[in-house]
């Protein structure tokens, strides 16, 4: 039991990228002991008719994974981008987009085998358009950040990007081009919500209503004499600080689109740093 506690206790500390991450873990032990229920039952099959019967899969697909390298290559790529994603956005933005991708990417999938391919395909599993569109989207907003590769050394964002998606282009000729049409997918509904972003949208704001919604309709009211509350018209000094704090963050993120992160201070590299951990 004592490890039980343990990873209960490392996933209530986790932040929603490492949340995600555990989920996808433990899911892919539950495929590999029941391997032919999961996939039968929540990966997305390409036959309309039959996704009609299991309309679920268009989200539950996305946490089906078969292969080790499959899990691995996505979750290590959502782990050290999707961090990075939080230094930049929300963590609410952050589900919108990952949701989102995931769920564009099954629809397109369904459209090409409905409309163009109309030949017998395997059904789709895996995370990778929604780990995609979280990719896309911070190198969308940060394409000259550089991350430092073990035996490689430091490589934009954006030049990682265009790998990522020409690999997908040349999985398209591959009898496996299904997951392929998702991964490009993905790749292009990150483009759009981080452009999208810049303008005040949100293109998966969707989904963060329909969480809420469904977040408001099962949580237990408590009933209580109601009380009146006074505003005193004044903004309180944390509000005052967020507000400091924010627009420092927006200077910073200006500098980097601008110049690049390597011109960036030790300060101000510091300060982003905290920032995106809090």
């Amino acid at each position: 039991m004592g490890i039980i506690n343990d990873i209960k206790q490392a996933f209530y500390k986790a932040n929603i990228v490492e949340k995600i991450i555990y989920i996808n873990v433990f899911l892919f032990l539950i495929t590999a002991l029941l391997q032919n229920f999961v996939i039968n039952w929540f990966a997305l099959p390409a036959g309309f008719d039959e996704f009609l019967q299991k309309p679920w899969t268009l989200i539950t697909y996305a946490f089906i994974h078969q292969g080790l390298f499959h899990v691995l290559s996505n979750l290590l790529v959502l782990y050290y981008l999707g961090n990075l994603f939080l230094d930049f956005y929300t963590k609410k933005q952050l589900l919108n987009c990952y949701f989102s991708g995931g769920i564009f990417g099954g629809i397109i999938f369904l459209s090409y085998y409905y409309f163009i391919d109309k030949t017998e395909a395997g059904a789709l599993v895996g995370a990778s358009a929604a780990v995609t569109a979280i990719f896309i989207a911070i190198a969308t907003k940060i394409p000259r950040y550089a991350l430092q590769l073990r035996f490689i050394g430091s490589v934009e964002l954006w030049v990682m990007a265009a790998i990522w998606v020409v690999l997908s282009i040349l999985q398209i000729a591959s009898p496996e081009k299904g997951s392929a049409i998702a991964h490009l997918s993905g790749a292009f509904f990150g483009f759009m919500y981080a452009k999208q972003l810049e303008k005040g949208n949100d293109l998966g704001k969707w989904f963060e209503s329909l969480l809420n919604f469904f977040t408001n309709a099962f949580r237990t009211k408590k009933s209580g004499p109601l009380k009146t509350v006074y505003k005193s018209g004044k903004k309180s000094s944390s509000e005052e600080v967020s507000k400091t704090k924010q627009r420092k963050i927006n200077d910073i993120l200006d500098k980097i689109s601008k110049s690049g992160y390597e011109s960036l201070s030790q300060e101000e590299k510091d300060f982003l740093f905290r920032s995106g951990k809090e």
